[in-house]
């Protein structure tokens, strides 16, 4: 498995990262112990999760997924980089979520219980919170680095213009700046590329996309004269109908026939010629794969050895550019 810079900092990570978002919902823990267990035999030392995952459970599961990591990490802790994120409701209470200093200060000490480690590698506002003022978030994050809580920060789900001001504010205020950013990004949702990958380019923030296959739909497996299949991102839990919206329509259906027959021509799973897709932007630090089946990361894991020849990676951005436009329903 090869490593490189997360963003300008010195932190070597993998060049994939298991997501884990499906671990105590679609997965009991021996299964996800056993996800774990195949990602870390192909090389990947880059592991992020979230305080609210599973996706799509509810305030009965929050912190579940991070309990099944921290009992697995047990013993090997210095061995992986862990990522984790804040922001999502974790209770009742009204300031039980956001990017307020109150919730990010309970919200990092709950997370280090769970995960049964004395520091994160990489700690992410999980979304951009309009609530609470900028620099009242920034400043939080920046104690935790200087208490030793957090190593280095990061954010997900930020649009250019939110992380552009985030980063000019913390460079004003002499302040920790986002080391990375998360977004989705795949063959099917290209949007990035128009102005937060050109900015992350420019001020060396460092790119872990999430979704490189869709919520599954470019597996290539889902029918769709079929309902979805009821163990899937498309069915399974509150975020059901967020990954239909996102994905389940003629035209998506369409374009994943088309890159099939150029992954069969190509001589290789769709899956892995999608994640190899996502690699072989120079600005892409490590792609989150998962999985709810440890065979299901074959396909993923092999995309690192995959060089996609030039003739092929134009055809594949022909055939998707639409999805960089942004003009599909949502």
């Amino acid at each position: 498995m090869d490593h490189t810079r997360l963003g300008r900092t010195g932190l070597q990570v993998s060049r994939l990262c298991l997501g884990t978002m499906t671990f105590g919902l679609q997965c009991d823990e021996a299964t996800s112990v056993a996800v774990l267990d195949r990602a870390a035999e192909g090389g990947v030392d880059f592991v992020d999760t979230s305080d609210v995952y599973p996706l799509g459970g509810d305030l009965t599961t929050v912190g579940r997924t991070e309990e099944f990591l921290g009992r697995w990490l047990k013993g090997k802790r210095d061995r992986f980089v862990v990522a984790t994120k804040c922001f999502g409701r974790t209770g009742p209470a009204p300031f039980d979520g956001g990017n307020s200093r109150q919730h990010i200060v309970a919200a990092v000490d709950a997370s280090l219980r769970r995960l049964q480690t004395d520091h994160l590698d990489l700690y992410q506002l999980h979304g951009y919170d309009p609530a609470t003022p900028i620099d009242e978030t920034l400043r939080a994050l920046d104690d935790l680095v200087r208490l030793g809580k957090v190593r280095y920060v990061g954010c997900s789900n930020f649009l250019a213009f939110q992380l552009a001001r985030a980063v000019g504010r913390s460079d004003t205020l002499r302040l920790e700046r986002f080391a990375s950013v998360q977004p989705r990004y795949n063959l099917l949702f290209r949007q990035i590329e128009r102005e937060l990958l050109p900015y992350c380019e420019e001020e060396g923030i460092g790119v872990i996309p999430y979704n490189p296959l869709a919520g599954g739909l470019l597996s290539g497996k889902h029918d769709r004269s079929a309902p979805p299949p009821a163990d899937s991102r498309f069915t399974l839990g509150t975020a059901a109908s967020r990954y239909q919206d996102r994905y389940w329509h003629d035209r998506e259906f369409d374009t994943v026939e088309q890159l099939t027959a150029l992954a069969a021509e190509a001589g290789m799973p769709l899956v892995t010629l999608a994640v190899a897709w996502v690699l072989a932007n120079p600005l892409v630090t490590a792609p989150i794969i998962g999985a709810s089946r440890p065979d299901q990361l074959d396909a993923s894991l092999a995309a690192v050895d995959v060089r996609l020849d030039g003739d092929l990676r134009s055809r594949l951005d022909d055939l998707t550019h639409g999805y960089r436009m942004g003009d599909t329903p949502r």
